[in-house]
């Protein structure tokens, strides 16, 4: 009962989601705490409704209201719950800002998410994708998490491999989705920083920001200022950052596509296979810039699509649709979305 008594009704998810879309939640509930979602998942009255678990909102497209249970995750604090000669390991609630857990690392000397600096969401939901940028992505400085399982409230805890994290995947996005809630994330992160700067502007930007000794807070800096000149703000302009992942593709399909498209840019992931940015297809295909009605193509980064105001989800699905039908007819390669898609 009392948790019962936390739940609110019609509730908008305008404030909850980074697109900015005003859909209304039927039922809608902040937890605070492990013991507070456990109660819920017990609730004989809530065991049978549909669930949506939310974080940031920021790597969601919201396509119609939510005839469902909106669970907003709040779990916060962070600790060392351990440490070593050379490694520090962290433990973060789920619902700390990404952005304030780098940057509580940075300030402390905590090195090896320096370069995930900026990128929206929270710590729970970093996991579930893998979230990467610069060279590093999350498997990279990984130990553990605890999720709770919706069907019988137990916590359990989650290994990297069983994770199996993948290029912005894992088994939450897979076999186990819809199944567990991410309540906290442990990293192992490094006393002694081994700097990543060979990736995208870092090097460039930090010679224009005359950095003369390498540090944290100037690699993180750097990362945040790449990101501002890319990437819109979602608080002045409705985006859910990249909406499609760069896709890999055999080699013989490059090498095709490189004799028609020679500045055609491609990266081996493996000895079969290339990854290609999506950002560079969309682009060629002619949509960076575009804008119909209240929704578009963002005009610096061919990868965001943006919603101006006064939209709906479906036109951004919409628009998605588009672009991949026609990036698949001029390349002959199918975007798959990066946004989860509600």
């Amino acid at each position: 009962m009392y948790v019962t008594m936390l739940i609110q009704e019609n509730i908008s998810l305008l404030p909850y989601n980074t697109f900015g879309f005003d859909v209304k939640a039927r039922y809608f509930i902040s937890i605070f705490s492990i013991d507070e979602l456990r109660a819920l998942l017990n609730s004989p009255e809530w065991s049978s409704v549909p669930k949506l678990i939310l974080g940031g909102g920021s790597n969601v497209l919201l396509t119609a209201d939510v005839d469902a249970l909106v669970i907003h995750i709040e779990i916060k604090g962070i600790e060392v719950v351990a440490e070593e000669s050379g490694h520090v390991v962290v433990r973060s609630g789920a619902g700390v800002n990404w952005h304030a857990f780098v940057m509580h690392c940075v300030e402390n000397g905590y090195a090896g998410v320096e370069n995930l600096s900026l990128i929206p969401g929270t710590v729970g939901a970093a996991p579930m994708q893998n979230i990467g940028a610069y060279g590093v992505e999350i498997k990279d400085v990984f130990e553990h998490l605890e999720a709770v399982e919706i069907k019988t409230g137990q916590l359990r805890k989650f290994s990297a491999e069983e994770c199996a994290f993948g290029y912005r995947e894992s088994v939450f996005k897979r076999s186990l989705k819809d199944q567990f809630i991410i309540t906290a994330v442990t990293f192992r992160l490094s006393k002694k920083p081994e700097f990543r700067v060979s990736y995208g502007d870092i090097q460039q930007t930090l010679e224009e920001m005359q950095v003369k000794e390498l540090s944290l807070k100037a690699l993180s800096a750097a990362v945040c200022k790449i990101r501002q000149s890319k990437l819109p703000d979602p608080k002045e302009l409705g985006n859910a950052g990249s909406f499609f992942k760069n896709p890999e593709i055999p080699n013989e399909h490059f090498t095709a596509l490189k004799e028609r498209f020679p500045t055609l840019p491609g990266y081996p992931t493996s000895p079969n296979q290339i990854k290609v940015p999506a950002g560079w297809l969309i682009e060629q295909a002619g949509w960076k810039g575009f804008r119909e009605g209240p929704v578009g193509v963002h005009a610096r980064q061919a990868l965001v699509l943006v919603h101006y105001g006064d939209g709906h989800g479906e036109q951004i699905l919409a628009l998605s649709r588009q672009i991949q039908a026609s990036v698949c007819d001029t390349f002959g390669i199918l975007l798959n979305p990066e946004v989860n898609v509600i």
